[in-house]
């Protein structure tokens, strides 16, 4: 892991971006530790820079409660190498939607399948960077999507100790398979009108999910209209398991 730049935000967070090989990453601590803090991996559908003001203010908020945060670029996002597999399979998927086809289980498969095999070993990788710095310490969360990404790191990473999931993306028919093996606490968050989401598909994957302690919160709204009491429940969540 090689730090490129850092910064200090206006409240005291210690923003610094990073790079680990070719895929680069942003860490957030908090202004005021004392102690190795718990971290929380921030996921996100990809395009790290589109997507840094959600991501940071999403960090600020877990310094404030005391945690480190991170993310990474996903394969092809970004300025990362595009797969032209990928983007055939994204083309489809955009031509079905057009057109008004049912989105095909094939579609899903060939856009989200390669992406997990590709994320999920480099989310690992970036953990062990992480938790080898003197400021960063146990527990670990992840949060955020894509949510066939979140599944599979919660499967075979024990690091992680509970998973707050966005239920905001396609979920691949195997991913229903490898939700049964999931057993950490999980809280999830759906928006009801969800127009880029399978709602169905969603709350058969909650049913799915193994773990003893798992958690839906539905709220009304589109993809982007998650009200803000749901990301302080999921901050409560988090509180809870990983102090």
């Amino acid at each position: 892991m090689r730090f490129t730049s850092e910064q200090r935000l206006d409240d005291g967070v210690l923003e610094r971006e990073f790079t680990l090989g070719e895929i680069p990453g942003i860490l957030w601590t908090p202004g005021s530790a004392s102690a190795p803090a718990p971290l929380i991996l921030l996921g996100h559908p990809g395009g790290l820079h589109k997507m840094y003001p959600r991501l940071a203010a999403r960090a600020r908020h877990c310094a404030a409660e005391g945690f480190a945060a991170a993310t990474i670029e996903l394969p092809g996002g970004g300025d990362r190498p595009r797969s032209a597999a990928a983007e055939q399979a994204r083309a489809d998927l955009h031509r079905a939607l057009e057109t008004g086809v049912p989105v095909d289980d094939e579609i899903v498969d060939r856009l989200v399948l390669p992406l997990v095999e590709k994320a999920v070993p480099e989310w690992r990788a970036t953990l062990d960077a992480l938790l080898s710095l003197p400021e960063i310490g146990g527990p670990v969360g992840y949060a955020g999507g894509v949510i066939a990404i979140g599944v599979r790191l919660a499967v075979v990473e024990p690091r992680i100790s509970a998973a707050g999931l966005f239920a905001g993306s396609y979920v691949p028919r195997a991913t229903f398979e490898e939700a049964r093996e999931v057993t950490i606490p999980l809280h999830v968050l759906l928006q009801w009108d969800d127009e880029g989401n399978d709602r169905q598909a969603a709350l058969d994957l909650f049913d799915a999910f193994g773990s003893k302690e798992k958690t839906l919160q539905a709220n009304m709204g589109g993809h982007t209209g998650v009200p803000q009491f749901a990301g302080e429940d999921a901050h409560r969540f988090f509180t809870r398991h990983l102090k």
